[in-house]
């Protein structure tokens, strides 16, 4: 049965074989953490989002003709694009924090149209691998986490230059069932509340670069996945006791290091493999896709601006001209950043495999 309410995708991050630490330790049970579990709530939001306002948070899928949650929705045209923005202000206006859903939309939606470009030079398979992955997503309605930006190392070197070659994330054996892939990914958002992660290079690559050139979906808990968790601001409020001066209680944002420590990949979840040239087609398409899913931010903005006015209220300065000054202010920036990103999707083209 697919994931439909927030409490069920809840439950389907119990009992995973997850190896998470935070301050140091081993985290026995990541649902139930104090500081781990307002961000699983953020996604949960997702979810029920998609039950309570259909319109906005579900589509029709065009590889099943199913309805689905908007997250894993394949764009068919600009009004995708901007139902995808509309979306995602109304989840930062509801959760006041990042939900954790963009980069897997959009890794999706970036690697729909590369792979379809790859298969047509290389003669593969990967862009049925992908439409298979994404059916299989989508049927059982999960989330998908992007993983993309690499440790790095020393920047004025390429991968294959490194003295450490793990500083970016690499093939290490291939063989007749998949590959093998060994590094680390930094700042991941959402990886430890997600069901898949793809991973994906961050850079433009060289022919020498060539095992660093891989795109492929593994899953949260596979073997040789360790994952350490980053910090947000005041995170510990959520481990004291009492309500006073809690900051935003309910919801979080998330971000851990992942270290891949030998981890397999079978062949029909790798959707590049060695293919260096076009490693900066996807990162580009991706980043035009992301920039654009910043729109997010303006419903924490919404939220930002509309605690900024209450407590002008609450001092009994809501009319002071200062204070009017900055809030107009506030508001101009965000409806800016809005804006922006509703053009950006209003003005997209179509790629040669359809998507938008």
């Amino acid at each position: 049965m697919p994931i439909m309410t927030g409490a069920e995708y809840i439950n389907s991050l119990r009992g995973r074989n997850l190896k998470v630490y935070l301050f140091g330790e081993i985290v026995k049970d990541p649902v139930e953490h104090p500081i781990i579990r307002p961000s699983i709530n953020a996604v949960a939001e997702t979810y029920d989002l998609a039950v309570r306002e259909e319109e906005l948070a579900t589509a029709k899928s065009s590889l099943t003709g199913q309805k689905i949650n908007r997250f894993l929705h394949i764009v068919q045209s600009p009004e995708d694009l901007v139902n995808q923005n509309k979306m995602q202000r109304k989840l930062g206006q509801n959760t006041g924090t990042c939900f954790q859903r963009c980069v897997g939309m959009d890794a999706l939606n970036s690697l729909y149209s590369v792979t379809y470009e790859i298969d047509e030079k290389h003669k593969t398979s990967y862009h049925k691998r992908l439409i298979d992955f994404i059916k299989m997503v989508q049927t059982e309605n999960l989330v998908i986490g992007g993983a993309m930006t690499d440790p790095k190392g020393d920047r004025s070197k390429a991968p294959h230059e490194q003295e450490d070659p793990d500083m970016y994330l690499r093939v290490v054996e291939r063989n007749d069932k998949g590959i093998v892939i060994k590094g680390a990914k930094a700042h991941q958002t959402g990886c430890i509340n997600s069901h898949w992660i793809i991973v994906m290079p961050t850079m433009r690559l060289q022919e020498n670069d060539k095992d660093y050139a891989i795109v492929g979906a593994v899953k949260a808990d596979a073997p040789g996945i360790t994952y350490i968790y980053g910090r947000q601001s005041c995170d510990t409020r959520s481990m004291e006791e009492g309500d006073l001066d809690s900051g935003n209680a309910k919801f979080s944002g998330q971000e851990a290091m992942i270290i891949f420590d030998n981890v397999f990949i079978p062949w029909e979840y790798v959707f590049m493999n060695g293919e260096f040239e076009f490693a900066s087609m996807l990162i580009e398409r991706f980043t035009c896709y992301h920039r654009r899913s910043y729109v997010c931010k303006t419903g924490l903005g919404d939220v930002l601006i509309g605690a900024a006015a209450a407590i002008a209220d609450y001092n009994g300065i809501p009319t002071v001209s200062h204070i009017k000054d900055k809030l107009v202010e506030m508001t101009h920036l965000n409806e800016s950043i809005y804006a922006a990103g509703i053009a950006s999707s209003y003005q997209a083209h179509k790629t040669k495999s359809g998507v938008w």
